[in-house]
């Protein structure tokens, strides 16, 4: 059943499929654009947005959403892949999005892998934003141990943008991004969980069964630093959209 129902004060979205969550957020993104042209956007990678970002792609290119106004912030960014290395985010980012539609590339941010000094990009990062006038949308997906970003269960909720160790298990799930798991980096520069919730609004996109219980556990169990995601039910302007197996777990009427 499609529907749309309020879970702990969390607008929560049910779609029949992928496709149609993804066209969702889409949707979302695209209303934030048009109710401010030179929107703040934080961005995400991985294999959930891609179908978002080929419907923004679309869009743009009918003329129904424009992006020249708007800037963009990506969540992480693995520590020690340079801008240009095909697994890094950055080249996901151009590839998935932003070299199809018109945005300013020198307007797109994302972590420095590489950066000499990681506390002091961090640092400047943060500043970033804020001199950008702060995130008015964020997106985020979902990680199977409930971590948004890179922050592994046990971040603090005070955290902001910095150096994190990636589990076994994040380690694990992006191996199929690289040749060998051996490839995957061990750490990463992540926004962390203040800097996700000072967002004015947070859209999150989960599909597949196979996040069924990280969304049941972020919707429904306790609000604590073990799940990371279950902290956003602090903030006053999430909508979470899930296609029906990855709603599988939650008990909707």
């Amino acid at each position: 059943m499609i529907q749309t129902v309020q879970i702990n004060g969390i607008e929560t979205i049910v779609k029949a499929d992928g496709e149609q969550a993804s066209h969702a957020v889409a949707d979302l993104i695209a209303a934030q654009v048009h109710r401010k042209a030179d929107s703040v956007l934080g961005l995400a990678t991985g294999g959930t947005p891609v179908q978002t970002y080929r419907r923004l792609i679309e869009m743009n290119r009918s003329g129904a959403v424009d992006f020249s106004g708007v800037t963009s912030f990506n969540l992480d960014e693995y520590i020690g892949l340079g801008g240009d290395h095909p697994q890094s985010f950055r080249v996901f980012m151009n590839e998935q999005l932003f070299d199809h539609i018109n945005i300013d590339p020198a307007r797109t941010f994302v972590p420095d892998g590489c950066a000499a000094d990681v506390a002091a990009h961090c640092a400047k990062y943060e500043s970033m934003i804020e001199s950008a006038g702060g995130i008015d949308l964020q997106l985020l997906g979902l990680g199977h141990n409930g971590h948004i970003a890179f922050n592994e269960p046990g971040s603090p909720r005070d955290s902001r943008t910095r150096q994190v160790d990636l589990t076994p298990e994040t380690i694990e799930k992006n191996a199929r991004f690289f040749d060998s798991i051996d490839e995957v980096p061990c750490h990463a520069i992540t926004m962390g969980i203040a800097t996700i919730l000072d967002a004015r609004q947070i859209v999150l996109l989960a599909t597949g069964a196979g996040k069924a219980d990280a969304v049941a556990k972020m919707l429904e169990g306790p609000v604590d630093e073990s799940h990371p995601a279950s902290l956003l039910r602090n903030h006053d302007h999430v909508t979470v959209v899930l296609d029906q197996d990855a709603a599988g777990g939650l008990r909707l009427d």
